[in-house]
C-alpha cells in the first residue's frame, strides 16, 4: 500500500515561509486525495489542506486561507503545501494523509476518519 513520507519542516520566524513536501511511495493506485493535517500539542489534529486526484480540486481550512496553497505534482506521487506569512499559530505537527478508495469509509480528505495511510508528521515552528 502507499507509503507517506514528509519533509521540510522546521522553525522560522512570523512572516517566514516554509515548503512542506510529501512524497507518496510503494502503490498510489486507488488514492481518491491527499491532504495535510496539523495537531499541537492539547489540541485535536486538523485539516490543513486537501487536494484530489481526479480534477484537482482543493479545499482549505479557514484559518489558513490566502496564505498556504495546496498543489501536486504531474506524477500525482508528490504533494506540497507552500506555507506563507506564517504565524506561531501555525506551530504544530504537520501530517501528509491520504484516502484510498478502496480502503476504509471512503468520506474523502477532509475528516479524520476519513484518512486511510498517515506519514510520519514533520514539525513546523513559528516564533513571534
Amino acid at each position: 500500500q502507499v507509503q507517506l513520507v514528509e519533509s521540510g519542516g522546521g522553525s522560522v520566524q512570523a512572516g517566514d515561509s516554509l515548503r512542506l513536501s510529501c512524497e507518496a511511495s510503494g502503490s498510489t493506485y486507488g488514492v481518491n486525495c491527499m491532504g495535510w493535517f496539523r495537531q499541537s500539542p492539547g489540541k485535536e489534529r486538523e485539516r490543513v489542506a486537501d487536494i484530489y486526484s481526479n480534477g484537482g480540486i482543493t479545499h482549505y481550512a479557514d484559518s489558513v486561507k490566502g496564505r498556504f496553497t495546496i498543489s501536486q505534482n504531474n506524477a500525482k506521487n508528490t504533494v506540497y503545501l507552500q506555507m506563507n506569512s506564517l504565524k506561531p499559530e501555525d506551530t504544530a505537527m504537520y501530517y501528509c494523509a491520504a484516502d484510498v478508495k478502496f480502503v476504509g469509509s471512503n468520506v474523502g480528505c477532509g475528516v479524520v476518519a476519513g484518512i486511510d495511510r498517515w506519514g510520519q508528521g514533520t514539525q513546523v515552528t513559528v516564533s513571534s
